[in-house]
C-alpha cells in the first residue's frame, strides 16, 4: 500500500479523533425489540451518513462510519432469543419481579446489552443480577452484592 494512502487514512482518523467502539466479548443475545432497535439504528445512521456526505463533513462522516461499523457488527452477531411462553424458570427475555428482605419490590426485564437501560426497567443478560436469576423459579432466592431477593413473579411478554 502506498504511504500516501496510509497518511490519508491516518489523517481521517485524526480529524475525528475517534477510535472504534468496543464490542462485548459476550454472546449478542437480543429480544425482538432489541433486534428492531439495531435495525432502526442502522437505518438512521445510513440516512445521517448520506446527509454528512452531501455536506462533505469529514469529521461527521468518520464518526458515523465508526458507529455504522459497530451496529453492523452487532446486527451480524445478533442471536434472537424468545422465552418459551409459560416457562417457570428465569430465562433471557423474561420479566422478573423481585422482593427484597425489607419488602421492596422491583421489576426487571432481562435483555441484550445494547437494549439494557436500568432506568427503564431493563437489565443486561450479563449483569450480576441477571446472572444470579437465571435458572431460578418463583419462590427461590437470588443473592446479589450480599442482598437477598426473592423471585415473586415471572412474565414472558
Amino acid at each position: 500500500m502506498s504511504r500516501a494512502f496510509t497518511r490519508e487514512e491516518d489523517s481521517e482518523n485524526a480529524i475525528a479523533g475517534i477510535g472504534e467502539r468496543p464490542t462485548s466479548p459476550h454472546r449478542n443475545l437480543v429480544t425482538e425489540r432489541g433486534l428492531a432497535m439495531i435495525e432502526a439504528e442502522l437505518a438512521a445512521l445510513r440516512d445521517e451518513l448520506a446527509r454528512a456526505e452531501r455536506r462533505a463533513d469529514r469529521e461527521r462522516i468518520a464518526l458515523i462510519s465508526r458507529d455504522l461499523r459497530y451496529w453492523t457488527a452487532r446486527r451480524e452477531s445478533a442471536e434472537l432469543s424468545v422465552p418459551e411462553p409459560g416457562s417457570e424458570m428465569v430465562r433471557f427475555g423474561m420479566g422478573v419481579t423481585l422482593e427484597s428482605d425489607d419488602g421492596r419490590k422491583v421489576h426487571w426485564k432481562i435483555v441484550g446489552e445494547d437494549e439494557a437501560n436500568p432506568a427503564k426497567g431493563t437489565i443486561s443478560h450479563v449483569s450480576p443480577m441477571a446472572m444470579a436469576l437465571f435458572g431460578k423459579k418463583v419462590g427461590e432466592i437470588a443473592v446479589v452484592n450480599g442482598k437477598e431477593w426473592e423471585i415473586v413473579k415471572l412474565a414472558t411478554g
